[in-house]
């Protein structure tokens, strides 16, 4: 077995394991089992490990329903299948953005099919999941400061206390968290959330986060609301303010990173989107 990895559970029978990625979540391993089939282990990072957990609880609740298989899990650790090699940021650079939305539509529709079972008790609401953007709009506010946080904190206020289609999320949707396997376009990696369906695109704005030229281009925005508004069957300002609320939210917990560029990074995106919101 390849050294440089930590103990795995005996029980998972790894033969070989490689690390393939570091994230901010937890340490990734491309590992292969003693059938000789291929899957994924994620060694949770401590900082996050209750929202690793959550994520946990989301796989094991849709149990293979537009995403990846939990397979098992240990105290910080989740044995995942193997859900494939190519991110939807990979077809996107081949197939086109707008190609790229649509695949993403169609996934969300895949993983917000209702089920049978009740969701997990552990999944996090979006009030408190909105805290950090309330917290810095508050403290703008008290300190004479303008800016966005409070307007964002206004529409997210107000689209949490008027929720519609609400269930279980994935919270965290993007380019890298969509990949095509075997069994088609699975998503990867949820936050845990529950609460309204349209906040599960949100993210999708301002990604891929190095492609400026798209991520704060109206005419994309717009391209993109119109989409997930006729998958959700939602109004697209709906789309528009959550995409407003969630890049400030993103802003806000850069802020308290003390991480400027990735925060302004988000600001923009945000202005983008308000840009078109007052043109809807």
């Amino acid at each position: 077995m390849t050294t440089g990895h930590p103990p795995f559970p005996v029980e998972w029978r790894i033969e070989d394991a490689r690390l393939i990625a570091d994230t901010p979540a937890g340490n990734v391993y491309d590992v292969k089992l003693a059938d000789g089939s291929e899957a994924i282990v994620k060694q949770l990072k401590l900082k996050v490990l209750e929202d690793s957990l959550r994520g946990a609880d989301f796989l094991t609740w849709r149990d293979g329903t537009g995403c990846v298989r939990l397979l098992a899990r240990s105290a910080d650790m989740l044995l995942m299948e193997h859900a494939g090699r190519t991110t939807l940021r990979d077809h996107m650079e081949i197939h086109g953005d707008e190609d790229a939305t649509r695949i993403a539509a169609t996934v969300l529709r895949e993983y917000h099919r209702p089920s049978d079972t009740p969701p997990p008790a552990s999944l996090q609401s979006l009030q408190r999941y909105f805290v950090s953007l309330f917290a810095k709009a508050e403290r703008d506010r008290k300190g004479g400061i303008p800016g966005p946080y409070a307007e964002a904190a206004e529409f997210a206020e107000m689209l949490i206390a008027n929720q519609q289609d609400i269930k279980p999320l994935h919270g965290d949707l993007h380019h890298e968290n969509i990949v095509h396997g075997p069994r088609g376009w699975l998503i990867i990696d949820p936050a845990g959330l529950i609460g309204d369906a349209a906040l599960d695109v949100a993210n999708m704005f301002s990604n891929p986060l190095d492609r400026f030229d798209l991520t704060r281009s109206e005419e994309r925005i717009a391209a993109m609301a119109e989409i997930f508004a006729e998958t959700l069957g939602r109004d697209v300002r709906t789309i528009l303010r959550y995409g407003v609320a969630y890049g400030c939210l993103s802003a806000a917990w850069h802020d308290e990173d003390d991480n400027a560029e990735e925060r302004d990074n988000e600001l923009a995106v945000a202005a983008a989107i308000r840009n078109v919101l007052k043109q809807v």
